[in-house]
């Protein structure tokens, strides 16, 4: 698509894809990306809209999260980069791309991806499993649509793009809600010296995608 289109909810989303890649997609995987800043709620549009699309059509769509290839707190620790851990080098962006590349041939029964588990800060191995009968991928993720390399080298992996656009204060608002066992200093380095920073950077350095979301 050449121009940016505004959407207003998941089931619009939804229709749009539809209608957009039926024609062509020729039987081949679709691949999707839900881009945007920290805080911004792309897994809950990612989960929503694969729900949307097995609702219509029941199997066809999963889910592969960006956030399976963060980079263990090992190495972030043993790099210098664990208070920046969600940052765009903290993450195996070349492992992800493979990965990409990987479930749009299709040529398997079934592929294992890693998934983040938000609870322990780690991502777990082989945490879901996407089998062939699934013809639209829903990827979510911060930086799928940086400009920048080596983010900007996943660009030609992707049918169509979605970005979710929210307010700053509003992010700020949820980031704070995300960390709230945290307190003074230590709050004050999760939000100001990484996720705000994080959040500007998508802002200003995404291309532009297919599909706005707007939440307010």
């Amino acid at each position: 698509m050449s121009d940016t289109v505004d959407v207003v909810s998941v089931q619009q989303l939804a229709d749009l894809i539809i209608g957009t890649n039926e024609e062509t997609a020729g039987g081949e995987r679709q691949v999707i990306a839900v881009a945007g800043p920290p805080g911004a709620g792309k897994s809950t549009v990612a989960e929503s809209l694969v729900e949307v699309l097995n609702t219509r059509s029941p199997g066809t769509a999963a889910v592969f999260p960006m956030d399976g290839y963060h980079y263990d707190d090992l190495v972030l620790e043993q790099r210098g980069w664990r208070s920046r851990k969600g940052a765009p080098y903290t993450f195996d962006v070349s492992g992800f791309g493979h990965m990409l590349a990987r479930l749009r041939r299709n040529d398997e029964d079934e592929v294992a991806v890693p998934v983040f588990d938000r609870t322990i800060e780690i991502a777990r191995a082989g945490a879901r499993i996407i089998r062939r009968s699934v013809s639209r991928i829903v990827v979510e993720g911060n930086y799928l649509l940086l400009e920048t390399p080596p983010w900007i080298d996943l660009a030609d992996q992707f049918d169509t793009t979605v970005y979710i656009d929210v307010p700053e204060v509003e992010l700020r608002r949820r980031l704070l809600e995300r960390w709230s066992d945290l307190s003074g200093e230590a709050l004050e380095e999760k939000l100001e010296g990484n996720d705000m920073p994080n959040v500007r950077l998508v802002q200003s350095h995404s291309r532009p995608a297919d599909f706005v979301l707007r939440h307010h």
